[in-house]
C-alpha cells in the first residue's frame, strides 16, 4: 500500500544512529552468508536458527545435525534471517526510515534492547497462535513492527515521503501510512491471511513496541510530536495593556487607571 522513502525528522539527542546502521549491516551480512553458502547451508541455517514453535515447545525434536544454539535463543536469532532479497530489503527500508528517530528518542542502548524485545515478542505471539507449528519463522518483521508502532506514538504528524501503491510519490503526515499499515496487519491476522507471512508476529511486535516506547523513551522526549518533530509550542498569551491616565497639566506623572475605571472611589481614614 505505502512504501516509505524518507522522513523530514532530524536527530535531536544523538549524532548518529549507529545502532540502526549496525542492525542493517548485520542483517545484510547474515543474508549474504546464508545465501552464498548454498541451498543446503541456507536450509540448515533456517532450521537451526529460525523460530519453530513445535520445537521450542518440545512437541517435536529437531534433528541433532541442525541443533546449533539453545532452542530459547531462536526467539532472537530468527529475526536476522531472511527468505530473499525483497524480504530483506523491505524490512531494512522500514528500519532505515523510521529506526533512526526511535533510536534518537530512546538512546542507543535502550533502543537496542527495545528492538530485540520486539523481536522476541513477535516470536512469542507467533508461538501462542501456532503452538504446534513446524514451520520456521524468519525475518525482522516483528522488530520492525515495534519500530513502526513506536514512531507512530512519538512522531505521528511528521511529514514522510512515501510511494502510494508503489507508484505515486506523496508527502503526508506519518500517521496516515503507519495507521493504515497497522490496520492492515490486524485485518490480515484476523482474516487468516497468506500462510507464508506471519501476521501474528507483526501483531506481537506492534503490541510490544507500543508499550516499550512509553517505558524506554528518554526523559523529556514528548509523545505525539508536532509536524516538525518538536512538541507543540505553548501558546504565547499576551497580557492586555494596562490603561494609563494622561499626565496632569501640572506635570504630575501619569498613573495606571483604576481597575474599576477612572471614577472609582477610594476609601480614606
Amino acid at each position: 500500500m505505502f512504501i516509505p522513502l524518507y522522513d523530514t525528522n532530524r536527530l535531536r539527542h544523538i549524532r548518529l544512529q549507529y545502532v540502526t546502521i549496525g542492525l542493517i549491516v548485520v542483517n545484510a551480512l547474515v543474508y549474504l552468508a546464508t545465501t552464498l553458502g548454498g541451498e543446503n547451508f541456507t536450509n540448515a541455517a533456517v532450521l537451526g536458527l529460525g523460530f519453530i514453535p513445535s520445537v521450542v515447545h518440545d512437541k517435536v525434536e529437531l534433528s541433532p545435525e541442525f541443533v546449533v544454539i539453545p532452542e530459547s535463543l531462536s526467539y532472537l536469532t530468527y529475526s536476522f534471517l531472511h527468505a530473499d532479497i525483497f524480504h530483506l530489503g523491505g524490512n531494512m527500508l522500514f528500519l532505515w526510515v523510521f529506526g533512526d528517530n526511535v533510536e534518537d528518542a530512546l538512546g542507543h542502548i535502550r533502543y537496542l534492547i527495545f528492538y530485540l524485545l520486539c523481536a522476541v515478542a513477535g516470536a512469542f505471539f507467533q508461538g501462542l497462535v501456532a503452538w504446534d507449528s513446524q514451520v520456521p519463522l524468519i525475518g525482522a518483521s516483528g522488530a520492525i513492527a515495534g519500530v513502526v508502532a513506536a514512531y507512530l506514538i512519538l512522531y505521528p504528524r511528521v511529514k514522510v515521503w512515501v510511494l502510494a501503491f508503489a507508484r505515486i510519490p506523496l508527502r503526508i503526515p506519518a500517521f496516515i501510512p503507519l495507521i493504515l499499515w497497522i490496520l492492515f496487519q490486524v485485518v490480515m491476522f484476523a482474516a487468516g491471511g497468506e500462510d507464508q507471512i506471519s501476521w501474528a508476529c507483526h501483531i506481537g511486535g506492534i503490541i510490544a513496541g507500543s508499550i516499550l516506547v512509553l517505558v524506554l523513551r528518554s526523559r523529556g522526549v514528548p509523545l505525539l510530536a508536532g509536524a516538525d518533530g518538536e512538541p507543540d509550542p505553548t501558546p504565547n498569551v499576551q497580557q492586555p495593556p494596562v490603561p494609563v491616565e494622561p499626565a496632569a497639566s501640572d506635570g504630575t506623572p501619569a498613573q495606571p487607571a483604576s481597575q474599576w475605571g477612572r471614577g472609582a472611589a477610594t476609601s480614606r481614614d
